[in-house]
């Protein structure tokens, strides 16, 4: 029995969540969404093992774009569809957003081709902007990747935040991360 429970407390995890959409007002007639991506894991493959960054729709454009770019012989997963009439009063919109960017980020995550790429971790596990993203990814900044994501804040101010975002995610265990 002990070297069951053993076992299950060696299996590799990632929980991950799209949550907390905020709208921002960039001008008076400018507005912009973004999501709260929470992730929790006992992975290697990751710096930290609790990450809380805030991202747009248009960052994970760009995150596809970038992986696709770099996996060229690989399928990507889609993201839903951008909606010029998005509203976050319409909260069936919003699920199915979030749902849908959930779902995209899961399957990259269990891409082992996916996972080398240092801007997905600079994504997930950093609050560098998408610029800062790019120069940091090339070198060009004078801290590395590691160092970015180190030193990026954890995204939550107490123990209760990371309880609260622990129990609203999705969890799935892979032992090819």
């Amino acid at each position: 029995m002990d070297s069951i429970l053993d076992n299950l407390s060696k299996t590799e995890f990632v929980s991950l969540c799209v949550r907390d959409p905020r709208l921002h007002k960039d001008d008076p007639w400018h507005t912009h969404v973004d999501y709260e991506i929470c992730l929790h894991t006992n992975s290697m493959c990751f710096r930290k093992k609790t990450s809380i960054v805030r991202r747009r729709y248009s960052d994970f454009v760009w995150l596809r774009h970038c992986l696709e770019q770099n996996a060229l012989i690989i399928e990507l997963p889609k993201l839903p569809p951008w909606n010029p009439f998005f509203s976050l009063k319409n909260k069936e919109q919003v699920s199915t957003r979030m749902k849908g960017l959930q779902e995209f980020l899961e399957n990259v995550l269990q891409n082992p081709l996916l996972l080398s790429d240092s801007r997905l971790h600079l994504f997930l596990q950093s609050d560098l902007s998408i610029t800062k993203i790019e120069r940091c990814a090339l070198g060009k900044t004078r801290y590395t990747v590691a160092e970015a994501i180190q030193r990026s804040g954890c995204g939550y101010s107490s123990s209760e935040d990371k309880t609260s975002c622990d129990s609203d995610c999705e969890s799935y265990t892979s032992s090819g991360l």
